[in-house]
């Protein structure tokens, strides 16, 4: 899979223009696919509903309002994706969001963290037949086992390692599930990463994970509930640099064996046997008459105990290199 999703969310906080700027932006950095979030707010939450503790400036029932986009904003975001070459995804918070994005033409769709116990919903998406990305965030292996269980009902499923801690401090990131959902689901595995900076999705990678998300903002400053904990477009293009050349490298395995890259390099700077003083014909070599230098094109250092103990069949001058033909 290999892909990179910049989790735009809800960041463009219902700006029509903003969030097709938030795809060019996603697009340029290097992601393969942008994520948004389909809020029917009538659908999914009770208007009393409390609000997470890192962002409480409107009631959530008002803000899904008021965020949201209609049918026709949609269709013209799934095609502006189409033009630059990204997947669009959307995460649905209830039957309804699944039937919206169905209409629209979504080709796959993401269950995020608080959805996993929702088996309805996933259920639901099993209806469509279409790839699904489970989030893990909140679940325990028992609640995990049983949506996974649930989707595997349904079209191609993976699922990602997730923490839902804002931002995740790095004892939290928890690579050692990567692991273990390799190994226990048989699935491709990823990684949605809600740390600050790289490293918990470049170890992630490292560890197995074919797909990463990261929260992608215009600025960290913006109002709303993702953009404090997301990645800015200069950061974000490093982020996807980065994780590419890590996929590289884990999908380029080198033989240690094989040093004919090195056959330059190697004469250049290993070291072969030299006089470290004028030899006389006849003397046996010990270890004081030798010196080891540049360039490696000679008798290797390596091979040293064989040439103590010879005798030379010639006069060598200091600071020459010693060749097999000056031994008897």
């Amino acid at each position: 899979m290999n892909k990179i999703i910049a989790e735009i969310g809800s960041v463009h906080d219902g700006s029509f223009g903003n969030a097709c700027k938030l795809i060019e932006a996603a697009a340029s950095c290097g992601a393969d696919v942008v994520k948004f979030q389909t809020h029917i707010a009538k659908a999914e939450t009770l208007e009393n509903a409390p609000a997470p503790s890192y962002f409480k400036g409107e009631p959530r029932y008002e803000y899904f309002q008021r965020t949201a986009f209609d049918k026709s904003q949609y269709l013209d975001l799934i095609s502006l994706c189409k033009e630059l070459r990204v997947q669009f995804l959307s995460s649905p918070f209830s039957l309804e969001a699944v039937d919206f994005l169905q209409d629209v033409g979504s080709d796959m769709y993401k269950v995020a963290s608080g959805e996993v116990s929702n088996i309805p919903l996933l259920e639901h998406l099993n209806q469509t037949n279409k790839p699904v990305i489970l989030s893990s965030g909140m679940s325990d292996w028992f609640e995990l086992d049983l949506a996974v269980e649930t989707l595997r009902q349904g079209g191609p499923l993976s699922v990602m390692q997730c923490t839902s801690a804002y931002p995740c401090l790095p004892h939290q990131v928890g690579l050692n599930i990567i692991e273990e959902m390799l190994d226990r689901y048989k699935l491709l595995i990823g990684f949605s990463d809600h740390a600050n900076g790289c490293a918990a999705a470049f170890a992630a990678v490292a560890k197995g994970a074919t797909f990463v998300e990261k929260h992608f903002t215009f600025s960290r400053l913006m109002y709303g509930s993702d953009a404090a904990n997301g990645m800015e477009p200069h950061d974000f293009k490093i982020f996807c640099e980065g994780v590419r050349d890590i996929w590289a490298m884990l999908e380029s395995p080198v033989d240690k064996n094989d040093t004919a890259p090195y056959v330059v390099m190697k004469k250049i700077f290993e070291k072969s046997i030299v006089a470290n003083q004028d030899i006389a014909k006849g003397s046996i070599i010990t270890p004081e008459h030798l010196a080891y230098k540049k360039p490696g094109d000679g008798i290797s250092a390596a091979r040293y105990k064989e040439v103590v103990g010879q005798t030379v069949n010639k006069d060598i001058l200091n600071n020459t290199q010693l060749k097999e033909a000056d031994f008897q």
